[in-house]
């Protein structure tokens, strides 16, 4: 069983940057490949940004490209999303999420965090 955590979500101003952290914990073999969704009001969950499990292969939305930038510590079993020049329509709860392989989607993720609200201000 792996267990998955998010922490750093919080109230910021637009503009502002924050960094989220994600703690695995169990079989770490399952979080080859980890990735952030992120899930505003009223709308469906996406996909944000992923990491393999070497840190090589990374992947963005769009929306964040440039913005946000994934990176992991496998001594520590973290993975973090630096988030910068956020946006108001950044404002979501962020899931971390964990798969045995690389992979960007969520149907494909075999753990998942509770997640950690993001709130900008504008």
């Amino acid at each position: 069983q792996v267990r998955v955590i998010e922490s750093g979500g919080g109230l910021v101003q637009a503009g502002t940057s924050l960094t989220l952290s994600c703690k695995t914990s169990g079989n770490t073999f399952s979080n080859n490949g980890v990735g952030w969704f992120r899930q505003a009001p009223g709308k469906e969950r996406e996909f944000v940004a992923a990491i393999g499990l070497s840190g090589g292969s990374t992947a963005y939305a769009d929306s964040v490209k440039g913005r946000f930038t994934i990176s992991r510590d496998n001594a520590k079993n973290t993975v973090n999303l630096q988030m910068s020049s956020l946006k108001f329509e950044d404002t979501a709860v962020y899931y971390c999420a964990a798969s045995g392989r690389w992979t960007i989607r969520s149907d494909a993720m075999n753990y998942w965090g509770k997640g950690t609200l993001v709130t900008v201000s504008s």
